[in-house]
């Protein structure tokens, strides 16, 4: 119990905030336990960094609920769009950003779900999209533009949403297709990311953590998600929310609560 993490790594959708069971949209606050949790690791002097496939623009309103940072002048460092993006906040700034060519990837995927909705971010504003998202998927302004102009220069994520499919057909469309040259990451509805080859939370992470002069042994992650895999396998400490799919609770070091449970404010209060 000498453990002492320095910085606390959390999820958002599934961890710190509670989804809706029917459609998976999170509620806006996270509970007074979680909250309670993140308070005592904050005010021990660790560092609470939120990392997510949610848009920077996305997160910064989670911080806002947070009251992050809550010293005047200083700000925070987060994790974006699956790692592809690094920011501090406030005011809002991309760090760091990798970029790949999408084109051969999309392409390969849309021959098989042709109907499928698909959405490039576009930073501080939301999202192009070749057709508006179910209400509540995407946070930000909807440009509709045709997905040959979006994928035309080299992005940083690309979203590929099928209400018609689940997401275990997505896993293996993705494993049938191979996407040579991206990394991917499959939600818990028919939803899928496509990121730089390489690029997962724990390389935004890391990237971080080295910004902060942070080793990995002192880093607790948290997640609930396929695309936390990663991010739980590189922290000195990696623990699945109890909601987790067995691939994600398989790659953990331990599994708290679900967030149903206040899992993360049991797991982050075991160290503070």
């Amino acid at each position: 119990m000498t453990y002492k993490p320095k910085l606390v790594a959390l999820d958002i959708d599934g961890t710190i905030l509670i989804p809706h069971p029917e459609n998976g949209f999170s509620d806006d606050a996270v509970t007074p336990a979680v909250r309670r949790a993140i308070d005592l690791a904050y005010d021990a002097g660790a560092h609470i960094v939120l990392a997510s496939g949610r848009a920077p623009l996305s997160m910064s309103e989670v911080l806002g609920h947070l009251d992050m940072p809550r010293e005047h002048g200083s700000h925070v460092l987060g994790v974006a769009s699956n790692g592809a993006v690094t920011f501090s906040y406030p005011p809002l700034k991309v760090v760091s950003e990798v970029t790949f060519d999408a084109r051969e990837a999309v392409e390969a995927v849309l021959k098989h779900v042709p109907d499928a909705a698909v959405a490039v971010e576009e930073h501080g504003v939301g999202y192009r999209v070749n057709r508006h998202f179910p209400h509540g998927e995407l946070d930000g302004e909807m440009i509709l533009t045709p997905i040959e102009e979006m994928i035309a220069s080299e992005v940083s994520r690309v979203i590929i949403r099928d209400p018609d499919s689940t997401s275990e057909d997505f896993v293996s469309l993705a494993e049938k297709l191979g996407l040579q040259g991206t990394n991917y990451f499959i939600g818990w509805t028919a939803w899928l990311d496509l990121a730089p080859e390489g690029i997962s939370k724990a390389s935004g992470l890391a990237e971080v953590a080295d910004r902060l002069g942070i080793d990995r042994s002192d880093v607790l992650a948290i997640g609930d998600g396929r695309n936390d895999i990663e991010m739980l396998e590189w922290a000195g400490r990696g623990v699945a929310m109890g909601q987790s799919p067995q691939e994600v609770k398989d790659a953990a070091d331990d599994v708290t609560a679900s967030v149903y449970e206040d899992g993360a404010a049991h797991e982050i209060s075991r160290w503070f």
